[in-house]
């Protein structure tokens, strides 16, 4: 799903930003024009990354 309208960002391009090392929303946007323009999806743009860390520190738990 696009998280970001105003730059066609997705919520897969997100994860695979944290995937990659990104550790926090503005790490992600060092690598996305994600919430720079209106910032209507910053808030849910933090909560994938936000997600998506947590998820990948359970698997590395289990």
């Amino acid at each position: 799903m696009f998280v970001c309208v105003c730059n066609a960002v997705s919520d897969r391009q997100i994860r695979a930003a944290v995937d990659l090392g990104a550790g926090s929303l503005a790490e992600v946007q060092c690598r996305l024009p994600v919430a720079n323009c209106c910032g209507h999806c910053e808030d849910t743009a933090r909560q994938v990354v936000d997600e998506h860390l947590g998820q990948r520190a359970q698997r590395k738990s289990a």
